[in-house]
């Protein structure tokens, strides 16, 4: 087990004798089926997962890899590993900063500080009930290169989260290009439905928890998304759901994890599925993931035959109000079509 640094862990944290959940929690999917679900409930055994190789990039398997399960392992990205590992070193330095260090420093700075379930600590609030075991830095990367930091780690981050960031571009917008090949979708009108200047980076911690078992990472849910990208440390934990269970998702270094998101499903007319993930905790060591999330520009209105034309701000909107209303995010249900009844014979 690794050696707990407990003033670095957000406070709530630090408390090991505390029952955060249930062992059971219902999942509210976008068909709005619920899924009643344990947290030890899941496959040990690593599925066989679609495994996309950007340098010799195969349309068809990218599409079957895209509907029938939402996520796939992504090769060959041109991601040089050194970056990488600085990346991962700088984070952990960040990380291992006191908790009011963590605010202190990104405070002044386009980068912001979060843990737990955002929608519940952006308010000041701590419940213990359904608490996400995490705490990250939300980096939006048009922003980054108007400012320099003060503080030499945050300044060397900047630079390192900049140069991933054009990296996380160049592949989100190939695959996307790809993806609309394999729908058959015209390209010049689908410009807008992915704009690299919204590109965002979150560098998650989920800190080493003494009640696993009884505990989340990450609630399940889907990413709001057009696609996200993820780089796992050789840490597992990542789940996703499929075929009615739970199947892990480890880590292979060197290779990118890529998922669909909530507008993907919907830019497709539900052809591809936006993927219900989560994330285990873990009670021997903290577990590091950095996730580049890129959605569509402002203003742009997705068009489908499935849903409601809408903006990924009317969808942002949406999400905000179910979560104060019913407690959870519902997703593209609410935009979906309304199905006219046929005639009676």
């Amino acid at each position: 087990m690794s050696e707990m640094n407990l003033e670095s862990y957000p406070p709530v944290f630090r408390q090991e004798n505390t029952i955060i959940s249930p062992k059971t929690t219902t999942l509210v999917l976008d068909d709005g089926a619920n899924i009643c679900e344990d947290f030890q409930e899941h496959d040990h055994h690593d599925p066989l997962l679609p495994l996309i190789d950007l340098q010799c990039l195969n349309l068809e398997k990218l599409g079957e890899a895209c509907k029938d399960w939402g996520l796939f392992r992504l090769v060959n990205h041109g991601i040089p590993s050194t970056l990488l590992s600085k990346l991962e070193d700088h984070s952990k330095k960040l990380f291992s900063l006191s908790f009011e260090l963590k605010k202190e420093v990104t405070s002044a700075t386009p980068l912001s500080y979060f843990w737990g379930t955002p929608a519940l600590t952006s308010s000041g609030a701590s419940p213990l009930q359904n608490i996400n075991w995490v705490e990250g830095f939300n980096v939006p990367l048009s922003q980054l290169s108007q400012f320099q930091a003060e503080d030499p780690l945050i300044d060397s981050f900047r630079l390192l989260l900049e140069e991933y960031g054009r990296h996380l571009a160049r592949i989100a917008t190939t695959i996307f290009e790809a993806m609309a090949k394999t729908l058959n979708l015209n390209l010049d009108q689908l410009g807008s439905y992915l704009s690299e200047s919204t590109g965002i980076v979150r560098v998650y911690r989920y800190p080493q928890c003494s009640t696993a078992n009884e505990t989340l990472g990450m609630e399940a849910h889907t990413d709001s998304s057009v696609l996200s990208i993820l780089n796992p440390e050789q840490v597992g934990g990542l789940e996703l759901f499929k075929d009615d269970k739970w199947l892990p998702v480890e880590p292979i270094p060197d290779t990118l994890i890529l998922n669909i998101g909530d507008m993907m499903q919907a830019i497709s007319d539900d052809e591809y599925k936006s993927v219900m993930h989560r994330v285990q905790a873990n009670k021997d060591e903290d577990r590091l993931s950095i996730c580049y999330f890129v959605f569509p520009a402002a203003g742009s209105v997705i068009q489908s035959s499935k849903y409601k034309p809408f903006t990924y701000k009317d969808f942002q909107e949406q999400v905000q109000q179910d979560i104060k209303t019913v407690g959870f995010k519902v997703g593209l249900e609410k935009f979906k079509q309304m199905q006219t009844a046929e005639p009676a014979s």
